[in-house]
């Protein structure tokens, strides 16, 4: 099991290390190789996504990755910026299919800014498509206007566009996941104004014939938001497009108490797959030892459950995760009072000290 550790930037280095740590500690063998990626990778190579890392992680069964930004990086030239390294590893991998499941713990009720009535036993997944979109459609750029209400002046524009083969295999998955869960997927979409995403549902709805023990709705993308904050539990498995489920999961994630307890993994047709956590790369906490490696190292137990096979070890250290929080252990974005504050480092040896059984100290 060959496994692309790129720890990125930020907070990256600091939550990557805890989840390789945990990995080391599991009865299993692994070629784990480092390399550079977004701004570590420009400052070195002078590009976030050199030719050496794209070529490991082509090579591998799977991509550990951290976070990639930095605010020093922002006047870039956009090819150059870190963020295009994540881009072009979801385009050179092919991958199209982002799981991001926002599930409130238990122990972490009080963290969420809903009321706990509301998020208590939340388990939604997001199904979100990841190569199509306005994020990588063409046309786009910048112009001068030759109509519009100002013709003459500089305008900027993209493209929103997607085809029926990237429609139809998003839309199998999230209906095969839906299967495994409680046979329930919303479809995102925007097709009261947009001819995309009019195509979009109609292209899910043809699908869904195959999968009649699957319920389907439809829901517009405004509405969904607001649903997501005033009845959370009424989702099992949405599925959307690439913008809607980049901003919809990051509202989801929030609703569990913090980013930094979810994980999330993308895949493509042969469960090769890229794991991070939904969190950015932070900066401005950056070196300090106080970022939570929870979603880092929740992402590896996805990353062994979809791409490596191993299940059981996928289990065991979720498992550890939720005897870690029922212990009190909390890192700042997740305190509370009558809990105990932690760093990164402690966190993880928490983790690893729950996988082997060890004493959680409170």
């Amino acid at each position: 099991m060959k496994i692309a550790v790129l720890p990125g930037d930020g907070i990256g280095t600091e939550i990557v290390a805890e989840a390789v740590k945990v990995l080391n500690v599991l009865d299993l063998k692994f070629e784990m190789e480092p390399a550079l990626v977004g701004g570590a990778a420009y400052e070195a190579h002078g590009h976030p996504l050199p030719d050496s890392t794209l070529k490991l992680a082509k090579e591998s069964d799977a991509v550990l990755f951290g976070a990639v930004g930095d605010w020093k990086y922002d006047k870039l030239d956009r090819p150059l910026r870190p963020e295009q390294a994540i881009l072009g590893l979801r385009k050179n991998l092919g991958l199209f299919a982002n799981f991001r499941p926002a599930i409130c713990y238990e122990q972490l009720v009080g963290a969420s800014s809903l009321k706990p009535e509301l998020i208590a036993g939340l388990d939604i997944l997001i199904i979100r498509e990841l190569t199509g979109d306005i994020y990588f459609g063409q046309p786009r750029g910048r112009r001068t206007a030759v109509d519009g209400h100002f013709p003459g002046a500089e305008e900027a524009f993209d493209t929103m566009r997607y085809s029926r083969p990237e429609i139809e295999r998003i839309a199998r998955v999230a209906f095969e996941a839906a299967r495994k869960r409680s046979k329930r997927v919303t479809s995102v979409d925007k097709a009261n104004v947009l001819e995309t995403f009019q195509f979009w549902k109609d292209v899910v709805t043809e699908v869904h014939k195959d999968y009649p023990d699957v319920e389907l709705d439809h829901m517009y993308v405004d509405n969904a938001a607001m649903q997501l904050v005033k009845a959370p539990k009424k989702f099992d498995v949405v599925v959307t497009g690439n913008m809607f489920g980049d901003i919809l999961s990051d509202e989801a994630a929030m609703l569990t108490g913090s980013i930094g307890m979810l994980p999330s993994a993308s895949l493509n047709s042969s469960n090769q797959g890229l794991y991070e956590p939904s969190h950015g790369s932070a900066p401005d906490i950056a070196g300090k030892g106080v970022a939570n490696p929870l979603a880092t190292i929740l992402s590896a137990a996805m990353m062994l459950r979809f791409s490596l096979n191993q299940p059981e070890a996928a289990d065991r250290i979720e498992s550890a995760v939720k005897d870690v929080l029922a212990s009190g252990l909390r890192t700042g974005d997740i305190w509370s009072e009558g809990t105990k504050r932690v760093g990164t480092r402690e966190m993880g040896d928490a983790v690893i000290a729950a996988i082997t059984k060890k004493t959680i100290t409170g």
